[in-house]
Parts: C-alpha cells; structure tokens; sequence
C-alpha cells in the first residue's frame, strides 16, 4: 500500500497532473494558487515535462488551446479574474474539441475582488462566460485526496470526451495541508506515433498517416455549423449520462437535507452530526459533478419525510438555483450562506438550520 505523505493543497494538485499525465503546464501566478506556477517551474523539466509561465491568462489558455491541437496534455491553473480571461477560449476549445484541463482554486469577487476563499464560480465554471452553446464538465472536490484522484483521472475524461475538463477548488483547499496517498505515474505518450494512436484527430504532420488532420472553429455555412452544434450536444448528453457524482450522508429519510460541495460540505458535515445527535434526523447531498449536475438524489427524496433542502454556500445562491431545479417545487427549498470571503463556522450553519427548520414547522 502506498504511504500517505503530508502536503499543502496546491503541491498536491500539481503532483496529481504529473503524475496523471500532463506534459504541458501553462499558467500565471494569482492568489490563492501561486504556489502551482512555482511548483511546475521545476518539476516539470525534471519529470520529462514543460514548463510556460504565460504573459498573461488570456496567453495561458491560448498556448493550452495551441499544445492541446498538437496533441499535448495540458494542464492549466488559475483563480477566479484569471479564469474569466480564460472564457473566450474555453469556448474556442469546446467548438475545436481539444481536451484541456482546468484547475480554478476560486477566490472571492465580483472582479478583483479579495483574495479569501468563495465559492461564487458557480455559474461561471457551469454555465460558462464564453459564446456560444457549449458544455464543460466541472468537479468539485471536498478532500485533498479526492482533489488527487479527481484531477489524476482528468486527463483521460478530457481525451475521451475531446473537450476541456474544470476542477474547482477553493482557496481554501489550496492553503491548507492534508495526509494523501500518490497515485502511480503514468507513462506519458512518448513519440508522434504514439500520440496519433491515441489521439488520431491531433495536428502531428503526415508522418505516420496519409492524411492531413484539421481542427477548426470556424464554419461559414450556417447548415454545416447547426450540424457541428448538435454533434457536441449529443457528445455532452453521452456524458450527462457518464460523468454524474455525488455523494450522499447522514440519515435515511432526513427530516432536513443540506447541499453542499467542496470545503463548505466538509462544515456541514459536522452540522449533520451534531443535529443526528440531538434527535433532529439530517443529510447531505454533496454534489461531486457541478456538471452534470446530480438530479437523482434530488428525486429520491420525500416530501412526507424531508421538510426543507438547504443549499449551504459561499455565494449568493448560485448552487441554490440547481438546487430548486432539481427539487421542482416539491419540498421548501432555503438558503444559508456568507459571501465576501467570510467562511461560516459550524455553530452558525446549525443555528440558522435550526431557525429554518422551526419556521417551516
């Protein structure tokens, strides 16, 4: 069994690309994930990788999207303004159906904003800010060691699918320390024949095929582009099917159920306890997959049983609209959070849970 070593989150996310496959790092230092630039910078050229510190995030996402038509896996890092930039591009490497993958360890805004944790990337990483009709499947660890296994797993969602991946993970998650278990390094594609194996579609030359690849995002027949439309949304429906996680805890039939993904669901985890504890019956849908999104346990529950859905949150309510989506109208739905980088603490969660509660009743 492999041992656990102790390390800070955005380290962690960086061995998880390497040793998941990634050849190719692009990106640009920004709190909270200073620490992956740095950390790339010299591990990549040992480990048989390389290294871009772009001039910019709009330059990140532009030589990820170039590294990826070639073939490369590419990893790409940011924070919430940077991922922004990022938007037109994503869009570009949706429509041209090369794989990237996309880490944001969020930050709070709107714009600059401040440098604390938040969670208000919901719709920016879900519904996405570039044109266009386009899908990005988005995960959202709650664990380092699950942040690990996610972004191991990444590449290969990302090649099969022919489409960028995002992982978001919030300041938090980047600053703290966790114990985690390394996953064995893969062997990365080594020659051209090889990446044409495995990536028949990729811009390699002529060399080992009779044939030359093109990869557009452009095309001037209205006809042609609705076609290519409905090809990627055919490809998206495939993977609503496939790519759906969650995770659901607590008590069976729970009188109050909360809704919470990465660092906030590890709070409310504790709330659950407490409130099982005290004879008030709780649980937890945690969706891993921000999209997909989980409907299946929103299905599952009853209204005889269940009095309220709480989505619990470091925005506005974003989560919150997924969150009626699914439940439709069939159980009081709520809201708990904070915003401006402020974390809510244990107590404060279980106290307006219990407020909530006790005004439904």
């Amino acid at each position: 069994m492999s041992e656990k070593v102790l390390m800070k989150g955005n380290e962690a996310f960086c061995e998880a690309a390497i040793r998941g496959g990634c050849r190719f790092y692009v990106g640009y230092p920004i709190t909270p994930q200073s620490e992956i630039p740095e950390y790339m910078s010299h591990e990549m050229p040992k480990r048989g990788g390389t290294f871009v510190q772009s001039e910019s995030e709009l330059g990140s996402i532009n030589i990820s999207y170039g590294i990826a038509c070639a073939g490369g896996n590419v990893f790409v890092s940011s924070a919430s303004p940077g991922i922004a930039l990022m938007q037109e591009g994503m869009s570009f490497a949706c429509s041209a159906e090369v794989p990237i993958v996309i880490l944001n360890v969020s930050r709070s805004g709107p714009g600059i904003g401040g440098i604390q944790p938040a969670q208000a990337d919901y719709f920016q990483v879900t519904r996405g800010g570039g044109n266009g009709d386009y899908k990005i499947p988005v995960f959202a660890p709650s664990t380092m060691q699950e942040a690990i296994d996610i972004i191991y797993n990444s590449f290969e969602i990302a090649d099969q699918l022919r489409n960028p991946v995002i992982i978001l993970a919030d300041g938090m998650m980047g600053q703290m320390m966790e114990p985690v278990v390394l996953p064995e390094e893969k062997q990365p594609y080594k020659t051209e024949a090889e990446i044409t194996k495995y990536k028949p579609w990729a811009l390699t030359g002529t060399k080992n095929k009779d044939h030359r690849n093109r990869i557009v995002s452009y095309w001037a027949k209205p006809e042609e582009l609705e076609h290519h439309i409905i090809h990627l949304f055919e490809k998206y429906a495939k993977a609503e099917k496939e790519l759906v996680r969650y995770e659901t805890i607590g008590a069976e039939d729970p009188e109050i159920v909360f809704v919470a993904f990465g660092t906030m669901a590890r709070i409310v985890a504790e709330v659950i306890e407490i409130l099982n504890n005290e004879g008030i019956k709780a649980g937890m849908i945690r969706p891993i997959s921000l999209w997909p999104f989980p409907k299946a346990p929103f299905e599952a529950l009853s209204p005889e049983k269940t009095k309220v859905v709480i989505s619990t949150e470091l925005s506005m309510g974003q989560l919150l609209a997924d969150v009626e989506n699914s439940v439709q109208g069939r159980i009081p739905t709520r809201l708990i959070n904070r915003v401006g980088g402020i974390v809510p603490t244990t107590n404060e969660i279980l106290e307006r849970a219990k407020k909530i509660l006790g005004e439904l009743k």
